[in-house]
């Protein structure tokens, strides 16, 4: 058995609203290991090795200049590969450090990690994965709206990860987000249910 018996990894695909789904867990009391958080942290602390890899014009008052980072590395795969052999080692290590601190508790957490499956075998060590999941048109519509975008760069950033039909087949667990915050909320509550029946020391 995994180490981290207690750990649900939360994902989905772009736009399918994990953060909400989230962020509504957190009222109910989860804790929560947030890897884009842990990403950030990590980006502004490794700036001098960020000037040094890819220039001092992305560094701006010893912190990194995440929107010109952004635009180099979704532009050219080779600096995307560098700046994750930089980053995902120090991610992937912290975020089993925070797992080991809360797996004392003995009681289910999340771990909020968007590209769990490209990520593979990373995190192979968390085992049960809940899927968040909305129709294609839906997360198309979020990602124009959110990023201020049009139709063809959302599908390419769609496009850019593992497809929501591939990920469903390997979920432990579904949370449907194709709908309104009542229908949205019932799923949360089905989840819940299910943890409840799987971890007898859930108190919720």
């Amino acid at each position: 058995m995994s180490k981290f018996k207690n750990a649900i990894v939360i994902t989905g695909v772009i736009g399918s609203g994990k953060s909400t789904v989230v962020n509504l867990l957190k009222i109910y009391g989860f804790s929560v290991i947030d890897a884009d958080e842990i990403a950030h942290g990590l980006l502004d602390e490794c700036w001098e090795r960020i000037a040094n890899e890819f220039g001092n014009e992305f560094i701006s008052d010893k912190k990194v200049d995440r929107k010109r980072l952004g635009k180099l590395v979704f532009s050219d795969e080779n600096a995307k590969r560098r700046l994750e052999n930089m980053l995902h080692p120090l991610i992937r290590k912290q975020i089993f450090d925070s797992a080991s601190e809360l797996e004392e508790k003995e009681k289910p957490y999340l771990v909020d990690l968007p590209l769990y499956f490209e990520s593979a075998p990373a995190y192979d060590e968390f085992k049960s994965v809940c899927v968040v999941y909305a129709l294609e048109p839906i997360c198309l519509e979020r990602i124009m709206l959110r990023d201020g975008i049009n139709l063809n760069e959302a599908k390419a950033r769609l496009n850019s990860q593992i497809s929501i039909d591939e990920k469903l087949k390997l979920a432990t667990f579904v949370i449907d987000n194709s709908s309104d915050m009542k229908h949205l909320n019932l799923q949360i509550d089905k989840f819940i249910s299910a943890l409840k029946s799987r971890y007898k020391t859930l108190n919720i």
